[in-house]
Formats: structure tokens, C-alpha cells, sequence
């Protein structure tokens, strides 16, 4: 068990250069910093430096802390190529801090490792003021994403692959499963070859292994001949394969808790087991509630839970009955072993001695591994002929392009970092801007026909060519000595404009011929002096409906097509 926080010892070993960090689960990881190939007072200044950061509140991982510990060596490594390396650090000065800037800017990766060191080395009084926290303060920005989303049928072809592999691992393990359950049962004869394989899958279920014989150095060795001859043979295939999920399955079902829920590598390994309701409805379909633990940096961690229901193939709780019945004898195993571990992804080794780098992850239980490292991704999109790890990728295509919302990260985190990067996600967004653009036009377009439309003439409003005015002297196009000063083809326009069924036929005729004109005019000629005159004429003609607007050509008469005419030669006057 880890030590309680309280008691705990700080961060700082007794001599200055040790320096211990604990995880969020209480695995320590210590770093000596006596390795630094500087001076004795240089290596206890950083050591200090380094240990403000081993806290909860501030690095909960030791991912992070080895991180930071690479980009110290490269400080402490330029600093041991000077031709008088500082003695401690209020030897530094910011020439020598420039100097170093101009080494690690040329890469993204160098200027992450300037950023890490500076913003370090500002927390010491010694560099707080002068030449040296100028050089300090420079401003490197961070270094832009290049992860992107998968298209459409990349990431199609990965669920599949993924697919492929759980289902064939469900059904050698639940063939398993139902050989183990009849031999539990006794209807299996006892003496038969398949009795003998019941045993085994017995004693494989109880303690993850057969019984082996001991080689010379007393450890174990092959399985008994008794198991060897009824399973025919000693591979991992013929033995323990039989009940429990392989490190690729494994990742397959990573891939698709990915695929599904949008959880990230680090939410995948810490799943606990989710419990289905004890009550699950009139229909009989389990409801899982999974608890998810959420992190973010400085901000420490909580819990939130999802419910998802299984009522089908292709239903948000089929997964979730899916990865319970392929890891429920891995799971079963290693609660025997170390009762409370409670977590869903748990597979086993072929190599029962390895025990793994990442000590941020769930120690190795036996044979049993817990969670998924990055190789093991890595090496699985590689059997699959795929490439990369999917799981970073994956889960930007998502919540960037499938979803389109937040998973385990705030809304700036999803916008900043997750979409306005993503190259799959502005291709998508460039017909959808081009469509609000074409609505906003169109909206435009029938937000023109300012007029009054009425059934019958007021007779107190006086005839225009085009409409008729109820009141010329409110006119928003005065004239500079009062009245109207507009155009007859702005009277549409005008919110003192009223346009009754007598005018239709004089302006369906207008629009015929303005569109007449286009045939001959160059388009931005045309647009120019007669776009918004025919725009307005086209939402009349959609508020009169096809059929009124037919009527009213059929009614067009001579005096119609003389206003018109002088109207479009700019003969008549207001």
C-alpha cells in the first residue's frame, strides 16, 4: 500500500540531491540529481527547484516529472560545455541564457525544453532580478499541435480492425467459458481428454497458470505433461489464451472504449469494473454506471459518471457487456491476488517477468498487466499494417469531428487544441460556411422587399410608376428640396412603398425585363445598376406565389410596357 501523504517525507532526500516524487497513487520515483555533470552547489540549487514541482498539486504524474528531469540534464549538460561552467546558479547570466536560446530555437522540441528550464529557474530569488530575469522572462510560445484527425475511412478501418480482434478473442473465451461451466457441472466423464481440459481451464480460471515443472534453478518451467498432451501443447494459444485476452486484444478494446466513449489513453487504464444497475428496467437491458475520473493539470481530480444501456448490437452499452465477458477471468485472477484492484482493462503477459517502464500505470499483478502503454498501441497499429498510436488521433476525430463536443477537457481546451487545428475539421466547415453564406444572402435577398404588400388601393396614396406612396414627405431618400428624391426602382425599397394586386402585372413585366438586360450586359454591370432592383422583384414574386404572378403577365397591357419602357430608359420623371 502507498504511504498516507502526511506521512510521507518531503520531496528533498536527507542530502540535498535526491529527490523523491510521489504519483496521485502514491508510487514513488526518486531522481538524483548527484548525476549532473555540474558543480556540487549548482546540482543542491536545482534539486530545490525540482522538488517545488514534486507535489500533487502541481506534477501528478511521473510522466511529468521525468519530463521536466530530461529538460534539466540539457541545461546542466550546456552548462558543463562552457569554458567556466557557472558554480551555482547566481553565476548565470543572461548572455549565457541567450546563448542557449539561440542553440534550442530552431526546433519545436528544443524551445519546449527553453520554456521548461526558464520558467524553472525563474522560482529561485537569485534570478528574480537584472539582465538575468529579462533573459529569463523571454516569451516562447507554445509550439502549435500537429496531431490530426483521422478522415472518415481511416478511422473506419481501425474500429474494424479492432472489431476483428475483440470479437475473436469473445468467442475463444466464451467457447472456454462454456467448457469450464459444464465440466464445473460434471458433464463432462472423468478420464477423457476433454475432462483433462476442463481441469486446466479450471485451474487457469483460480490462479492465471498451470502447474510447470522446475528447472535447475528452481523456477518455473514447462506445464506437466498431464496438461501438455490434453491441450496439445504448451503455447500461450493451447494454455492460457483460452480464458484470458492477449496485450493486443487489449488494445482492441482500448481502441474501441476510444472509439465509443472518447476516452483518452490515461481515463482507459484507470476504468474501475462498471457496475450495472441492479434494477434494469421493464425490458431487461443492464444500465452500466461508469465512473470517470477526470484530471487536469493543477486543478487535482474528481469523478463523474456515465450511464450507458445495452439494449442491442450497435447500442452504447454493448461495449461495456462486451469488455466485461472478455476480461472477467483476468479480472477475477487478480482480485483473488490483490483483492480492491477493481479495474476493467486487465490482460495477461507472455512474459510474466517483464514488469514494464510507465510507473504511472497500475503495477503488474502477477502475470496479469493492468491499462495499456503507448508501445502497446503502437505495436498493435503496426501488426495491423495501420501506423502511429490511434489512440491520440482517435480520440481528436472523436471529439473534433464526430461528436463535436468536450470529453474530459473544458470547452477552450476542446476549441483552442482540438478543432481550430484540426485540418479534417476546416474541410468540413468549408461547404457548411459556404451554405450560411449562400442562407445569409438569400435572407438578405428576401429581407429587400421593404413595400407594403396590400389587397386593394388605399385612395389617399398617390401613384408612382412602380407602387403607390402613402407619404412622399417621410421619404428615407429625401430630395434636397424636400419630396422624394429616389428612383421609381427604389420604391420597393421604401417602407412608404404599398403594392396592391393592380401593380402586379406593370412589375412582373419589370422583372421580365431586367432580366432581359442580364442576357446582354456583362454580370457586374448588370449586378451594379440592376441587381437589387431584380432581387426585390424576385421576393415579390415568391410572396405572389407562381400561379398570381402568371395571372399577372397574362395581364400586362400597353400602357404597362410604355411605363416600363421609359422607366428603363431613364426618359420618366418623378
Amino acid at each position: 500500500m502507498p504511504p498516507a501523504e502526511h506521512a510521507r517525507p518531503g520531496p528533498l532526500g536527507p542530502d540535498g540531491l535526491v529527490v523523491h516524487h510521489y504519483n496521485q497513487e502514491g508510487r514513488l520515483q526518486d531522481y538524483d540529481f548527484a548525476a549532473l555533470e555540474v558543480a556540487e552547489p549548482m546540482r543542491h540549487s536545482l534539486a530545490v527547484l525540482f522538488a517545488a514541482g514534486c507535489n500533487p498539486h502541481r506534477w501528478t504524474a511521473h510522466s511529468s516529472s521525468y519530463q521536466q528531469w530530461l529538460c534539466v540534464r540539457r541545461f546542466t549538460n550546456y552548462l558543463s560545455e562552457q569554458e567556466v561552467p557557472p558554480n551555482d546558479l547566481d553565476e548565470i547570466t543572461g548572455a549565457l541564457i541567450d546563448r542557449w536560446w539561440m542553440k534550442m530555437r530552431t526546433t519545436s522540441g528544443n524551445r519546449a525544453t527553453f520554456r521548461v528550464v526558464t520558467t524553472m529557474l525563474r522560482g529561485d530569488e537569485r534570478l528574480q532580478t537584472g539582465p538575468v530575469a529579462e533573459a529569463l522572462a523571454r516569451r516562447i510560445p507554445a509550439s502549435k499541435s500537429t496531431t490530426q484527425s483521422y478522415s472518415t475511412a481511416d478511422f473506419a478501418k481501425i474500429k474494424t480492425a479492432a472489431w476483428q480482434t475483440l470479437r475473436s478473442a469473445l468467442l475463444r473465451i466464451e467457447d472456454s467459458a462454456q467448457h469450464l461451466e459444464r465440466w464445473r457441472a460434471g458433464e463432462i466423464p472423468d478420464g477423457s481428454r476433454e475432462f483433462v481440459v476442463g481441469e486446466a481451464l479450471d485451474l487457469l480460471a483460480r490462479t492465471g497458470d498451470l502447474p510447470r515443472y522446475t528447472n535447475r534453478e528452481g523456477r518455473p518451467a514447462e506445464i506437466t505433461k498431464r496438461y501438455h498432451k490434453a491441450l496439445g501443447g504448451t503455447a500461450a494459444w493451447d494454455t492460457w489464451q483460452r480464458l484470458f485476452p492477449t496485450r493486443m486484444e487489449a488494445v482492441a478494446l482500448g481502441v474501441l472504449l476510444m472509439a465509443e466513449y472518447g476516452w483518452n489513453l490515461s481515463v482507459i487504464n484507470r476504468a474501475v469494473v462498471p457496475q450495472a444497475s441492479p434494477d434494469p428496467g421493464w425490458d431487461g437491458h443492464p444500465t452500466y454506471r461508469i465512473p470517470i475520473e477526470k484530471r487536469k493539470r493543477g486543478r487535482g481530480r474528481w469523478f463523474e459518471t456515465e450511464n450507458v444501456t445495452d439494449h442491442g448490437a450497435d447500442s452504447p452499452g454493448r461495449l461495456i457487456t462486451q469488455a466485461l465477458q472478455v476480461t472477467r477471468f483476468s479480472r477475477a485472477v487478480v482480485e483473488t491476488l490483490e483483492p480492491g484492484t477493481d479495474r476493467l482493462v486487465v490482460w495477461r503477459s507472455a512474459t510474466p517477468e517483464h514488469v514494464g517502464k510507465d510507473s504511472d500505470r497500475h503495477p503488474p499483478v502477477g502475470p496479469f498487466r493492468i491499462g495499456l502503454a503507448t508501445e502497446d498501441a503502437r505495436d498493435w497499429t503496426k501488426d495491423k499494417g495501420l501506423g502511429g498510436s490511434p489512440f491520440r488521433r482517435g480520440r481528436r476525430t472523436v471529439t473534433a469531428v464526430e461528436r463535436r463536443e468536450p470529453a474530459q477537457h473544458s470547452q477552450e481546451s476542446h476549441d483552442r487544441h482540438y478543432v481550430l487545428p484540426d485540418e479534417n475539421v476546416r474541410a468540413a466547415a468549408v461547404p457548411v460556411i459556404a451554405a450560411g453564406a449562400e442562407a445569409a444572402v438569400d435572407q438578405a435577398r428576401e429581407a429587400v422587399l421593404v413595400a407594403e404588400l396590400r389587397d386593394t388601393r388605399d385612395p389617399d396614396d398617390a401613384e408612382t410608376a412602380t407602387a403607390d406612396c402613402h407619404d412622399a414627405e417621410s421619404s428615407p431618400f429625401p430630395a434636397p428640396d424636400g419630396g422624394c428624391g429616389a428612383s421609381f426602382l427604389l420604391c420597393l425599397a421604401c417602407p412608404n412603398a404599398r403594392v396592391h394586386s393592380d401593380h402586379h402585372p406593370r412589375l412582373a413585366h419589370l422583372h421580365e425585363a431586367l432580366g432581359n438586360i442580364r442576357s446582354v450586359l456583362p454580370t457586374p454591370t448588370w449586378q451594379r445598376d440592376w441587381g437589387d432592383a431584380h432581387a426585390r422583384l424576385e421576393h415579390l414574386k415568391r410572396s405572389v406565389g407562381d400561379g398570381g404572378w402568371a395571372h399577372a403577365l397574362a395581364r400586362v397591357t400597353d400602357t404597362d410596357r410604355e411605363l416600363i419602357d421609359f422607366l428603363l430608359t431613364g426618359d420618366l420623371n418623378a
